[in-house]
């Protein structure tokens, strides 16, 4: 499998406290441990030419993780498009934390996908709400984070194909933190945490979550549909359309 890592790249240059926590950027943390178990994994970040997301490069990937916050306005419509295309076409898509306001995302989801948010340093539990869900395999009942940013609902997204988790934030704040959906062809799997001042994608299972995610959201070998003017597949009588009229 072909996975390819999109991070905007911009708190890990600018803010001291990002880099220390992730000194090989969110999307090399990433790489990191996905590289063990799965095939060719790249990066591409915002800065480089077409935001990294060439068509040849879409075109070889299987599934894209996307990780933005403070940038989501300089990503081009033009490469929203292209991604969007290859989602419907097959390609899985996992959408990480912030990535909620991304333009792919809102875009995918077709409403305005914002929420609640506060940063007080508070502990977040994630419940597993679809124990059989594969998203879901060699966790246990929850995921246990002793310093996450709460999210909160109302979170505006269309109802999810599947909840898979739901957080509890020790402010009291629940939030539907992990959440499948389906367009065209390909699988979309939004997953909550991960704001960039806290070791989260250091967590092991945090790490199992997405490692999992990228298996279940990968192409399937699913039928194309065919669209447009369509021939019959059997002969149609005129004799039977002029007793019908």
């Amino acid at each position: 499998m072909n996975i390819t890592i999109w991070n905007e790249n911009r708190h890990e240059q600018k803010n001291p406290a990002v880099s220390e926590v992730y000194p090989k950027g969110i999307h090399g943390a990433l790489a990191e441990f996905l590289t063990e178990e799965t095939g060719v994994v790249r990066t591409a970040t915002l800065d480089e030419p077409e935001h990294g997301l060439t068509e040849e490069v879409l075109n070889d990937t299987d599934v894209l993780l996307w990780w933005g916050h403070i940038a989501h306005d300089e990503v081009e419509d033009d490469i929203v498009r292209r991604v969007q295309k290859r989602v419907l076409d097959g390609m899985g898509l996992i959408v990480l934390h912030s990535g909620h306001l991304s333009k792919i995302f809102r875009t995918l989801m077709g409403t305005g996908c914002d929420l609640k948010w506060r940063e007080a340093d508070e502990r977040e539990r994630l419940w597993v709400v679809e124990p059989g869900h594969p998203i879901t395999e060699g966790i246990g009942e929850y995921i246990e984070m002793p310093k996450e940013e709460m999210y909160g609902e109302h979170f505006d997204i269309p109802a999810p194909d599947e909840l898979v988790f739901i957080s509890w934030f020790e402010g009291g704040e629940v939030f539907r933190s992990g959440a499948t959906f389906t367009r065209g062809r390909g699988k979309i799997f939004y997953f909550r945490p991960g704001h960039e001042t806290y070791p989260t994608y250091y967590h092991q299972d945090i790490q199992t979550v997405i490692k999992n995610a990228v298996q279940w959201a990968g192409p399937k070998n699913t039928p194309a549909p065919v669209y447009g003017n369509a021939k019959p597949l059997e002969t149609i009588s005129s004799k039977d359309v002029e007793e019908e009229n």
